[in-house]
């Protein structure tokens, strides 16, 4: 009977070893790379492109817990810069090109109510802009809110309300802000007594698409975004990371 059970247990053994080359084999998703290059964050927003004249790319996001990093926004498609993208220090003004390079999420604005995220939130108004004429270097890559026409700065001024959905949610990013002081003076500009560098650009943002490539931010559909906003905690030293893969 023993002898039996052995022979019938031996059969199904080869048949299976003949079976299981036939077997797809499930390799467990790596790590990006770039992961490992974080040292100070415990939240990563990871932008991927797979060349430099990408206008589309993907995003994930991880979060760092007990020494370990955990995907926790999955992969999305990402609009990106009209003109590829770049290394950062090498961008210039109005090239429409993505930075790469990393760069932590500083705070945020929106035209909606705040969703809850924990970052500085504004929600902006008509009389809201972003400026970054380099004439006015004082006021170049800064965020204003005083309630004026800003017409001599031309094409060099966001006027952030009429960005429509685009600007529903938006996580400043700390691509060539300036390192100086900002402080609120005369007829409520914000000026800086430190500036950024005029040559590079500013108002780098991650915001929600509108379908269209952008100017150099990188841009999510509105409920990732939103899923962003409130996962993002500045004690946890958030930066985006922007590579070419």
């Amino acid at each position: 009977m023993f002898l039996q059970q052995w022979r019938v247990i031996a059969s199904l053994a080869i048949a299976f070893s003949l079976f299981t080359p036939w077997l797809p084999s499930i390799a467990a998703p790596s790590l990006p790379s770039a992961l490992k290059n974080v040292e100070n964050s415990q939240q990563v927003v990871l932008v991927q492109a797979p060349n430099w004249k990408s206008t589309k790319g993907t995003l994930r996001a991880f979060e760092r817990t007990n020494g370990e990093w955990v995907e926790v926004v999955p992969k999305v498609t990402a609009d990106l810069g009209y003109g590829g993208l770049v290394p950062g220090q090498q961008r210039i003004q109005g090239t429409g090109k993505t930075p790469t390079g990393m760069y932590a999420i500083t705070s945020s604005f929106g035209r909606k109510v705040d969703p809850g995220t924990k970052l500085d939130y504004i929600r902006v108004d008509r009389n809201d802009a972003w400026t970054y004429n380099p004439k006015y270097p004082n006021t170049y890559n800064i965020f204003q809110s005083a309630n004026r026409s800003w017409s001599k700065y031309g094409n060099y001024v966001e006027r952030l309300y009429s960005y429509g959905k685009q600007y529903n949610y938006v996580a400043i990013l700390d691509y060539n802000l300036p390192p100086g002081k900002i402080t609120q003076g005369a007829r409520g500009i914000n000026r800086t007594d430190e500036y950024a560098n005029t040559r590079m650009g500013g108002g780098i943002f991650l915001h929600v698409s509108n379908g269209n490539r952008t100017a150099g931010c990188i841009a999510i559909k509105e409920s990732v975004m939103k899923e962003i906003m409130n996962w993002v905690d500045p004690k946890k030293n958030p930066v985006i990371v922007i590579e070419v893969t």
